[in-house]
């Protein structure tokens, strides 16, 4: 499914001064664009907050933490609720949620200098996760939250946000859907491309080509080519060592 033929439709061909003229049009646009995130963010730091328990108890790789241990001592921390399927193998685990803490997964270091701490929370049993958390050779910290109730456990596929003030902690944010795509700098980078995400539902000009089913990416089989099918797997799982593939009965 991966796209690499040449097309016939494509923008017109102007010289270098017409390029620039247009391109600084549609700068203006995206300034504008850019200035409206920042105020939505100045909107967001304001709204108010709800206190959870910090003692919630937590399963990670060294057994029950409560909750504000993963702070880890800084006063702000956030999270990524990743959804898991019972029972299944790696390759059978959510290509979205793998998408969004694969790439999140890669920005901690520099939230750890910012002051913000990142852990991954998932239903998901701890006998079942931590092999996975192996496989897929994450670093930092993943929780099972089996059981738990909303905000800490419960609506896997959330990115939530934390402050600590001494033992007291409050949720701050919580998004999902396509307010998780920050997570993953993918999008903003196909949406610079001529092709964009090469999805059915984004606006192209005639005779581009024709898009795909949301998502088309997001797994893919041992050629590279999307495919949500019974060869696929998330994606990033066939850079890892010794990944092979397979057809699930």
């Amino acid at each position: 499914m991966t796209e690499t033929s040449a097309r016939t439709a494509r923008p017109a061909v102007v010289d270098l001064d017409a390029w620039q003229a247009a391109r600084d049009e549609l700068l203006v646009r995206e300034k504008a664009h850019t200035r409206a995130g920042d105020a939505l963010a100045a909107e967001r730091r304001r709204l108010p907050m709800v206190e959870v328990d910090g003692t919630t108890e937590v399963v990670g790789a060294d057994g029950p933490v409560p909750f504000v241990d993963l702070f880890q001592g800084r006063d702000e921390l956030l999270v990524y609720q990743h959804m898991w399927h019972d029972g299944e193998p790696h390759g059978r685990q959510c290509p979205g949620c793998t998408l969004n803490a694969w790439h999140v997964q890669q920005s901690a270091p520099y939230l750890a200098v910012r002051g913000v701490s990142l852990a991954i929370l998932t239903e998901g049993p701890w006998d079942e996760v931590d092999p996975y958390v192996d496989f897929m050779g994450y670093t930092e910290p993943w929780y099972s939250v089996r059981g738990l109730d909303a905000p800490i456990g419960g609506g896997m596929g959330h990115l939530e946000c934390f402050l600590r003030d001494g033992d007291h902690v409050y949720l701050t944010y919580r998004t999902t859907g396509r307010g998780n795509e920050p997570a993953a700098g993918i999008f903003g980078l196909l949406d610079m491309t001529p092709h964009g995400r090469l999805e059915s539902w984004q606006e192209v000009p005639d005779g581009w080509p024709e898009g795909h089913e949301s998502c088309w990416y997001w797994a893919s089989d041992v050629d590279g080519k999307g495919t949500w099918g019974r060869t696929g797997r998330p994606t990033p799982q066939w850079s890892l060592p010794g990944v092979t593939d397979y057809d699930r009965p």
